[in-house]
């Protein structure tokens, strides 16, 4: 089998490009790298320190209607974070921010913070479990 060495991009099909971008720079971090807008679309492709890039297009005929995770496609996206420490300090920048969000879930995988972007697509910052630690 040919090998696959990586996820090269996420794209995610939005209502509103510029208020995704905002979102994704102030609440994660990602920065805006390419731009390429055509006659139908709009589409900039962002990039996070940790090196996952996203991209977010707006159709201008889209339907205007919210994600819905019960349909086919994405579920939700989960972004790794270190430890169940970063994990509490983001859920403090989530509550700053006013973002709804859940309180952190535990179970034997780890420990999960999830939210959900503008455009109603979960995300959720994840923190595998420790070992050592005795996280349930």
């Amino acid at each position: 089998m040919p090998r696959v060495t990586g996820l090269a991009h996420i794209t995610f099909s939005v209502r509103d490009r510029d208020a995704s971008i905002d979102f994704y720079r102030s609440v994660l971090g990602f920065k805006a790298v390419k731009t390429r807008d055509g006659k139908q679309w709009l589409h900039t492709e962002c990039r996070h320190p940790s090196g996952v890039v996203l991209g977010f297009i707006q159709h201008r005929d889209h339907f205007k209607a919210v994600f819905d995770h019960r349909h086919a496609g994405v579920d939700h996206v989960a972004f790794h974070v270190g430890t169940l420490g970063d994990l509490e300090i983001w859920e403090e920048r989530l509550t700053d921010l006013d973002i709804d969000h859940s309180p952190i879930v535990h179970s034997e995988q780890g420990s999960t913070l999830t939210f959900a972007d503008p455009d109603g697509i979960q995300l959720e910052l994840f923190s595998p479990a420790d070992p050592d630690s005795g996280e349930d």
